[in-house]
């Protein structure tokens, strides 16, 4: 038990950091939350992720993480605590999972630490308290990273495959960005397995079959359904050109039809991205430190160590380049995708060189990367919290002195000041972090006032109080407004009609009742079209449009404009709590 106290104390830790004020955030993501919701009340709607009851249109991603909610919303209720509470979980567990996968190739100590990095990191700490599918992507391919560890050990075909299971189900979470890490995976086996080349090769086969089985089967079952929500994000009701184009190779080229922006959009591509205004605040406060701890490892390390940093520095250094280089939709919060690889990397070669800190090069390099830590720490804090940048810079480079002279300098004094000076800047950042409600689509780590070193802070915009909401922000729909909705709601299929889907989330989660989330989330889809909405409002089955026609569409199709249009020329008009509200059941006007 006393072995296992550490772990406990961490994972404790772990667990009040990440539920601490969670319903504070409220929907936080009013677009999954609907979704959740949905899939309460249908299983229709939970299969394929639809954003509303009735199965209009689904999310924009595969629906694992929705998934998930939507159980949890089906067992405790719909609210905040039953969608917010699994992220943080998973959250805990993807703790757990890392600390046991270092520890298989570094020891108890580099789990621990690497355990604690991860905890600490805001971005983690935002994305494990928001119901983004960041969260279940992060644990899904950890727990891949820790089956191709145990492969790896034996060369195990059974481990791999379980390895190209989690990568699998990582696909359903987030697409091709899970794939992201099978290179790293792969070629470790490949390198590091005890077993014949041509042996090897037919396991990696075997657990690339496993990847397109555990991922494949619910886009087999999309394309052959015919009666099924429309497919959110896609122009041709795709789920396979939703995969390759809006969230594939759209994202690296910028080109994503639908897209509200462009490529031009999403700021400077460059390996400084990552370290930048927009994402420094999120990742940026131990990257520069794995980059210097992951080479002395691999030079310093034992075998068994090497292909830990192997696995975790691959992870990292492919995941990074695709951030980093881009230039289509990308957000700040996508960098949680790092925090594992950069945790492991920091347990695993902290460790290694302190083993080896009698030796120059070794206590160079230790010393060299508190420093690091330090000065790069101080530089994120300095915008924030001047005092505590430089109590963090001090203690740095006191802790980098004493591991530059660790051969004459105590242990029990050096160990303890060079662990609180690397975590000191992010551990705070974390609280005030989690101490911030967020809410809207892009979500960012840091403070209420939103200085952090100069970061962009950006929660994406509260739920709007009365009106209508925007693309990024949900409405919180008045009371005469919510009245109005539920009158006779059992009669329609769909209570009301709203362009975009985070206007649509808003007045279903105020409401309770289905709301058709025209043209998706961008209002860029052809879901439904014109002729489509013709048809569903003269049989009956939407009783209000909400609102207006939204942003004008760039790229994609523009049939929620025509909608829009043809409901306000067609249909009276009259104000419910600032909201436009046409009767589709009243006639035309005039």
């Amino acid at each position: 038990m006393r072995a296992r106290l550490p772990l406990l104390l961490l994972l404790a830790g772990t667990a009040v950091l990440y539920l601490w004020r969670l319903g504070d955030s409220g929907w936080a993501n009013a677009y999954y939350s609907a979704a959740a919701q949905a899939g309460a009340e249908s299983w229709r709607a939970w299969f394929f992720g639809a954003t509303d009851p009735a199965g209009s249109i689904t999310v924009d991603k595969t629906p694992a993480s929705v998934w998930v909610m939507g159980l949890s919303a089906r067992l405790f209720g719909v609210n905040a605590w039953s969608i917010l509470v699994p992220q943080a979980l998973m959250g805990v567990a993807g703790v757990w999972l890392l600390h046991a996968t270092v520890k298989r190739t570094a020891g108890e100590a580099a789990g621990l630490v690497a355990g604690a990095v991860l905890a600490l990191t805001p971005v983690a700490v935002l994305m494990f308290r928001f119901n983004n599918p960041d969260a279940l992507l992060v644990l899904l391919l950890v727990a891949g990273a820790y089956c191709a560890v145990r492969a790896t050990e034996t060369a195990s075909w059974r481990w791999l495959a379980l390895a190209g299971v989690a990568v699998g189900f990582g696909f359903l979470t987030k697409m091709l960005q899970a794939f992201l890490v099978l290179p790293a995976f792969g070629l470790v086996y490949l390198l590091a397995a005890p077993a014949g080349w041509g042996r090897k090769a037919v396991h990696l086969l075997g657990a690339a079959a496993a990847v397109v089985v555990a991922g494949g089967w619910w886009v087999a079952a999309v394309e052959l359904v015919p009666d099924r929500p429309y497919i959110g994000g896609s122009q041709h009701d795709s789920v396979l050109e939703l995969t390759l184009g809006y969230n594939g190779l759209g994202r690296l080229t910028g080109e994503e039809i639908g897209s509200v922006g462009g490529g031009r959009g999403w700021g400077s591509t460059g390996w400084s991205r990552l370290l930048g205004a927009e994402m420094g605040g999120q990742i940026a406060w131990l990257l520069p430190t794995a980059l210097v701890l992951l080479v002395a490892g691999l030079w310093a390390g034992r075998r068994r160590e090497r292909v830990g940093l192997g696995l975790w520095g691959g992870w990292l250094v492919v995941t990074a380049a695709v951030f980093s280089f881009m230039n289509g939709i990308i957000h700040a919060y996508y960098t949680v995708a790092l925090a594992p690889a950069i945790g492991a990397i920091i347990g695993t070669g902290a460790v290694v060189l302190w083993r080896r800190r009698h030796e120059p090069v070794a206590a160079a390099a230790l010393s060299g990367a508190l420093a690091v830590t330090a000065l790069q720490c101080y530089l994120l804090l300095l915008g924030w919290s001047p005092a505590l940048a430089t109590v963090v810079l001090v203690l740095g480079l006191l802790g980098a002195v004493g591991l530059f002279l660790s051969a004459a300098a105590p242990p029990a004094l050096v160990a303890p000041v060079a662990v609180v000076a690397a975590l000191l800047g992010p551990g705070a950042y974390s609280v005030a972090t989690a101490a911030t409600p967020h809410s809207g689509a892009i979500p960012s780590a840091g403070p209420a006032d939103g200085r952090g070193g100069g970061v962009v802070m950006f929660n994406g915009g509260g739920p709007t109080p009365g009106g209508m909401g925007t693309l990024l922000s949900a409405p919180t729909p008045g009371p005469n407004l919510v009245e109005l909705l539920r009158g006779n709601s059992g009669r329609y299929t769909w209570a009301a009609a709203a362009v975009g889907s985070n206007n649509a989330a808003g007045f279903q989660l105020g409401s309770g009742v289905p709301v058709m989330a025209v043209g998706g989330f961008n209002g860029t889809d052809p879901a439904p079209t014109l002729e489509q909405f013709q048809q569903l409002v003269h049989s009956g089955r939407v009783h209000y449009f909400l609102g207006g026609a939204g942003m004008p569409a760039e790229t994609g199709s523009d049939a929620s404009e025509r909608i829009a249009e043809w409901v306000e020329a067609t249909f009276q008009a009259t104000t419910v709590d600032d909201v436009t509200v046409y009767d589709l059941t009243a006639g035309a006007q005039g």
